[in-house]
C-alpha cells in the first residue's frame, strides 16, 4: 500500500532528458533533437509529451512592474504510450521556432537581460512534469543583424534588453509580448536623442521594426517621444547599407514637422501607428506627425512607416 501511495505521488517513476542537436538557432527556424524518457520501478502509462519555448517577460500594473514567466509557444512531441520499468525510449523531435521570438544573443554574445528556454513536459496519470529546461540562444536574422550592427557603428552603446507585455499598433505581432532593446545615443545624435529602444516584429515575408527616440528638450519645449514604424522586407537584407539606413530613418525621425502626411508602403499599404502599453514614458504636447516615404526612406527596398509623437490616445 505504501508503494502505490509512492507510485501515485510520482517516486519511482520515469524520468526525463532532452537533448538539443544545436541550442542555436534564428527565428523562424527550426529546433531539433531527442526526447529520452526512462522508465522508474513500475510501468506507466505516458500520456503525452509536449515541448514549450519559455521565457521572462515584464507586466505592469499601474505603477508597479513585475517579472513573469511565460510559455509562448508550445507543441507536442507524443501521444500516449506504455513504458516499462527501467527502460529508456527516445522521441525524436522537430520544433519550429516561432519568428516573432525574441533575440537573445548577438554577434555569438548572450543579449543581457533575457532568457529562453525549451521546457519538457512530461504527463503521466494527469500529473505533469515540468522539469526539464533546456537553454536556447537565439540569433538575429539578417535584417536585425544589420540594424543592431548599424546602430553600433553609428555611436550606441547598448543599455539593456528586456520583454514588455503588451502589442505595438502598427505591426503584425501576434505574440502576447514584444522585445525591447535599449541603447543611449551615439555621439553624433546626442543633442537631439537621449535613448533609443528597438523593436522586431518578424514574420515570413519582412520585418516591422520599431524605434522609439528620447528626445531631449529645447529651450521652449519639453522631451518626448516619437515612434517609428518601419516595415522591411527579408529579400536583400545583405546589400543594404544599413549604417546609411538607419541614420536616414534616425534623422527623420528627430526633425521638427507639422501637419499630417501619410507614410504609403508597398502596392499603396497603408502603415499604422504604435501602441506603447507603458507607463513610464512622459507625453509631449501635439499631435500625433507621418512622414511622407520619400526616396531619402527608401533604401533597398525599405519603406519609412510612421513617425509621431506619442499622446495619450496610443494607449490601451
Amino acid at each position: 500500500m505504501f508503494k502505490r501511495m509512492m507510485q501515485a505521488l510520482g517516486v519511482g517513476g520515469p524520468s526525463v532528458d532532452t537533448v538539443l542537436d544545436n541550442p542555436n538557432c534564428r527565428p523562424g527556424g527550426m529546433l531539433t533533437g531527442q526526447v529520452h524518457v526512462k522508465g522508474g520501478d513500475h510501468p506507466v502509462a505516458i500520456e503525452y509529451i509536449a515541448l514549450g519555448l519559455t521565457t521572462r517577460v515584464e507586466v505592469e500594473r499601474g505603477d508597479q512592474e513585475h517579472a513573469q514567466h511565460l510559455e509562448f509557444h508550445k507543441l507536442p512531441v507524443s501521444g500516449p504510450f506504455q513504458l516499462a520499468a527501467g527502460v529508456t525510449q527516445s522521441i525524436p523531435f522537430q520544433f519550429p521556432v516561432p519568428w516573432e521570438t525574441p533575440i537573445t544573443a548577438v554577434y555569438g554574445q548572450h543579449l543581457h537581460g533575457m532568457i529562453m528556454g525549451l521546457r519538457t513536459e512530461l504527463s503521466v496519470a494527469r500529473a505533469v512534469d515540468k522539469g526539464d529546461l533546456d537553454a536556447v540562444a537565439v540569433h538575429p536574422l539578417p535584417v536585425q543583424e544589420g540594424i543592431l550592427g548599424a546602430l553600433q557603428q553609428l555611436g550606441f552603446r547598448f543599455k539593456h534588453a528586456d520583454l514588455e507585455r503588451g502589442h505595438l499598433r502598427g505591426t503584425q505581432q501576434s505574440l502576447p509580448f514584444y522585445q525591447e532593446i535599449e541603447f543611449y545615443a551615439g555621439p553624433q545624435y546626442a543633442h537631439t536623442i537621449k535613448e533609443l529602444e528597438v523593436s522586431f516584429v518578424a514574420t515570413p515575408q519582412g520585418m516591422d521594426v520599431v524605434l522609439e527616440c528620447d528626445k531631449r528638450g529645447g529651450f521652449f519645449t519639453q522631451g518626448h517621444d516619437t515612434i517609428s514604424v518601419f516595415h522591411v522586407p527579408h529579400h536583400g537584407a545583405e546589400q543594404v547599407n544599413w549604417a546609411g539606413q538607419v541614420d536616414a530613418w534616425l534623422q527623420q525621425a528627430t526633425q521638427k514637422h507639422s501637419g499630417l502626411m501619410s507614410a504609403m508602403g508597398f502596392g499603396g499599404h497603408r502603415s499604422h501607428g504604435y501602441h506603447q502599453p507603458h507607463g513610464h514614458h512622459s507625453g509631449g504636447p501635439g499631435v500625433g506627425t507621418f512622414l511622407a516615404a520619400g526616396a531619402a526612406g527608401v533604401v533597398g527596398g525599405m519603406v519609412l512607416g510612421e513617425v509621431f509623437d506619442e499622446v495619450g490616445d496610443l494607449f490601451e
